[in-house]
């Protein structure tokens, strides 16, 4: 449904995209992730034809889109800044790609409705759109890209001023609602839950380039480096050097995988697989902080040598600020990144 083939994109001397080559299939929910100034949102512009290129080409359903107008390449857009009609009441914004495209009063009005039910806001469809929250006109907004099923769906932080608990639920009914209608989606988000909840694949992207294509599991389990994981939320990294099933690290001798790749590199240890055991047993740590996760407790440990440690604990036995502990790591939990480099 969608390719893009070395799109790059630059703003004066700064180059935002960077050959990029980015593969959409039908039906698919692709999910773009990054921080700030990674360029995610410069990609979703070019692919809507908001931004040129400066090289490269975007094809939807195999037709280079370069001198195809925004409106006519059928797709759906939701950014941030939402850009409703202020004359228009709730429904009139909701329904205007319908009644651009000739739908009739009854089935746009019945469509108008069954939107609003699901993001939300059952019954406004007489509200002005400027008594609205901000949170309220980013449901109009969303409600408004979906009402002509578009081949395409882009959404840009289609979620972020949402309330949590609206915002999870919106999650798995968006991800029905788009197998239902068998739309093609490209999103851009900084939630990871959001992200790794709605889509089939997810893309990180760092400084204008790819630096990992998945799917969720993929990626929350095998980050390809240590970026990765650090964006994803990692702090247990550590410059390692691997030997057979072994790796030298600052935290001792640790496990690794069968087959993991030899030489120097880095770990990762996700909290689950470091186990607290009574002190003189393990590694040496002493407890440095606690962070209440609802169901669990991140305890923050200080060992004598190398960076301090994050262990997931269960509520009940949870060690208290200065104890002292040792900590063991499960190999289940353990992922051979490669070293440092530049990037790219």
């Amino acid at each position: 449904m969608l390719r893009l083939d070395e799109v790059t994109v630059r703003f004066g001397e700064r180059t935002v995209l960077d050959a990029v080559d980015l593969a959409v299939a039908e039906h698919e929910t692709v999910c773009v992730l990054g921080p700030s100034g990674s360029g995610k949102s410069t990609l979703l512009r070019v692919v809507a034809g908001l931004q040129r290129a400066d090289a490269g080409r975007v094809l939807l359903a195999g037709k280079d889109q370069s001198a195809v107008p925004t409106h006519r390449r059928g797709v759906g857009l939701m950014f941030q800044d939402h850009q409703l009609f202020p004359q228009r009441d709730v429904a009139g914004n909701v329904a205007f790609g319908l009644r651009m495209r000739g739908t009739g009063r009854a089935e746009s009005a019945r469509r108008v409705a069954e939107l609003l039910e699901l993001v939300g806001l059952p019954g406004a469809q007489r509200r002005p759109v400027g008594a609205l929250s901000g949170g309220e006109q980013q449901r109009v907004a969303l409600a408004r890209a979906l009402a002509p099923e578009p081949r395409l769906l882009m959404l840009d932080e289609p979620l972020g001023q949402l309330d949590r608990s609206l915002r999870e639920r919106l999650v798995v009914e968006l991800r029905s609602l788009f197998g239902r209608l068998g739309t093609t989606v490209l999103a851009v988000t900084h939630d990871q839950g959001e992200a790794f909840a709605l889509a089939d694949r997810v893309v990180v992207m760092r400084d204008g380039h790819i630096a990992q294509v998945g799917t969720p599991l993929e990626v929350w389990r095998r980050p390809a480096s240590e970026f990765v994981a650090r964006f994803l939320g990692f702090d247990n990294v550590v410059p390692a050097t691997v030997r057979g099933e072994r790796a030298e690290t600052a935290w001792g001798v640790l496990p690794v995988p069968a087959g993991a790749p030899q030489g120097d590199g880095c770990l990762l240890v996700r909290p689950a697989g470091v186990r607290l055991t009574p002190a003189g047993e393990g590694l040496a740590c002493t407890v440095a902080g606690r962070t209440f996760r609802g169901d669990h407790v991140v305890v923050r440990l200080r060992p004598a040598d190398g960076p301090e440690i994050e262990a997931a604990c269960a509520l009940r036995g949870a060690p208290e600020v200065g104890e002292r502990v040792g900590a063991a790591f499960s190999v289940d939990e353990v992922v051979v990144l490669p070293p440092p480099r530049p990037f790219p």
